[in-house]
């Protein structure tokens, strides 16, 4: 991944998404309870907002919308109160709706919760889950057919509840046959879009869980990081991000290793609807242009905001472009790098250090810290200066300055903390770490690092990670430099 996540989050703006799934809106009452009914033992709320916003397939399309895509959703509604409301809200985040179909009869699909102080007391769930009528299909058949005309990407976002009829999947399918473009699907019976030409499929690890069939428990991530090919082939899907709520997600791809993100711990979130908006945003950043690592990252780093949030919310391209600029991650003062690390440790977290370069941050590097990572809780990267990384490339490197090497680096979700170092070694920033583990490429050997020798006098252990074939920095720029000189001549 050698670009910078904040321009990708940039080229999001120029896509032109279509979602069509589950319209679903999800109502607020808050207030106060501070005494219990004489009726019976349950608190008495005293409601002081109310408050409606998108969900479900909804959700999904007002997270594009916010992140400055061109949206168009295709779904159903009740031609009810509830279908209004959510009309409302989705014209006051941007969506138009003029390709939502309202079936007489129907009931729009509600999840209405309440929450008293912060806590979240009851939720009753509404609408209809039936197929849809016959006369509602004919009219979706045609609006999608309208919208997928001139849309970039497409985004399944199926609950079940009866929207995405066999005869919309296979209009799906022939599209993709007739012009194959980015097409995501996050849907509960994935088995169902297996034919349908799907670039990439998010479930969740229960309904990953669900393709597979009974198997014993187990680390998840590395669950689904073994049964990658399986499940990328029972998707029919060129790629698999499964998503693991507080865990993040692995990311499976044809041909290439498996890939981990990481997520925001929140404790106590209320959060509804973040797996919404990893989808939209894997949609996009695919349609944009994305490696499938860098795409994964964006989608992990807008989850992560709207995780901090309560309730239904969006990741606004301002929020993420905010996330991704990772300030908070660099760290140059020593003492207060022992501070943070000492809080950590007092909580019960390991930590796993690492050290280099990363001029030019590509694949070879995206897929070592994610490997990395997995071997504790805490990532340290320990980053050379400028003057360091020209004595020991050469004066002509780096090719990119030690503050947009810091800022990439802060960006990946996998990385806890980025600390710049000026020697030529890491040896006195293991002292001041006293890592848990300390982690270097298989390029190197144990007996190639005088770190080795004070991460075990510390009583850490040194791992040595597996080399990514056909991936480096200075392969790369020697690549750059030849496509140059051809052209030029």
């Amino acid at each position: 991944m050698a670009s910078d996540l904040a321009a990708l989050a940039s080229r999001l703006a120029g896509v032109r998404l279509l979602v069509v799934g589950e319209a679903m809106l999800d109502s607020y009452l808050e207030g106060d309870a501070s005494r219990i009914s004489a009726e019976a033992p349950v608190p008495v709320v005293a409601v002081g907002s109310r408050r409606a916003a998108p969900g479900g397939a909804a959700n999904a399309a007002a997270n594009a919308a916010a992140l400055g895509a061109a949206t168009r959703f295709v779904s159903v509604t009740g031609d009810d109160r509830d279908g209004d409301l959510l009309r409302d809200a989705l014209g006051r985040h941007g969506v138009p709706s003029c390709d939502l179909v309202a079936e007489p009869g129907r009931e729009t699909l509600a999840k209405s919760r309440v929450v008293a102080g912060g806590q979240l007391i009851v939720r009753f769930d509404s609408g209809s889950t039936g197929p849809v009528a016959r006369e509602t299909e004919d009219a979706l058949v045609e609006r999608l057919d309208d919208a997928l005309a001139d849309a970039d990407a497409v985004l399944v976002s199926d609950y079940g509840y009866g929207v995405l009829t066999p005869r919309l999947r296979e209009r799906l399918a022939e599209a993709q046959r007739r012009d194959p473009r980015v097409l995501v699907v996050d849907a509960k019976d994935l088995r169902a879009y297996r034919e349908v030409g799907a670039t990439a499929a998010k479930p969740n690890f229960d309904q990953a869980l669900a393709l597979l069939g009974p198997a014993e428990a187990g680390a998840r991530a590395e669950m689904v990081a073994a049964e990658g090919k399986r499940i990328l082939d029972l998707t029919g899907s060129e790629i698999v991000a499964v998503t693991l709520d507080s865990e993040g997600a692995v990311v499976l791809e044809r041909g290439r290793p498996a890939y981990r993100t990481f997520a925001r711990r929140s404790p106590d979130s209320r959060t509804a609807g973040a797996g919404d908006t990893f989808a939209a945003t894997l949609a996009l950043a695919l349609a944009a242009g994305a490696e499938t690592p860098a795409a994964a990252e964006l989608a992990s780093a807008a989850a992560g905001v709207v995780v901090a949030k309560e309730g239904t919310s969006l990741c606004s391209v301002e929020e993420l472009r905010t996330e991704l600029a990772g300030g908070t991650k660099v760290v140059r003062d020593r003492g207060r790098l022992g501070a943070l690390l000492a809080r950590l440790r007092k909580d019960g977290r390991t930590v796993v250090l690492t050290n280099g370069c990363f001029d030019l941050l590509h694949r070879g590097h995206v897929t070592y810290l994610s490997r990395a990572k997995t071997l504790g809780d805490v990532l340290v990267v320990a980053l050379n200066s400028d003057a360091s990384v020209a004595r020991l490339k050469g004066p002509e490197r780096p090719l990119t300055p030690l503050e947009d090497r810091a800022h990439v680096l802060a960006a990946l979700s996998g990385v806890d903390l980025v600390v710049p170092f000026d020697e030529d070694t890491p040896v006195d920033l293991v002292r001041a770490v006293r890592p848990d583990v300390f982690v270097k490429g298989g390029d190197y050997t144990r007996e190639m690092l005088p770190e080795a020798r004070v991460v075990e006098e510390l009583g850490g252990r040194v791992e040595i990670l597996p080399y990514v074939e056909e991936r480096s920095t200075t392969g790369l720029i020697e690549r750059i430099r030849g496509s140059e000189s051809l052209s030029s001549a």
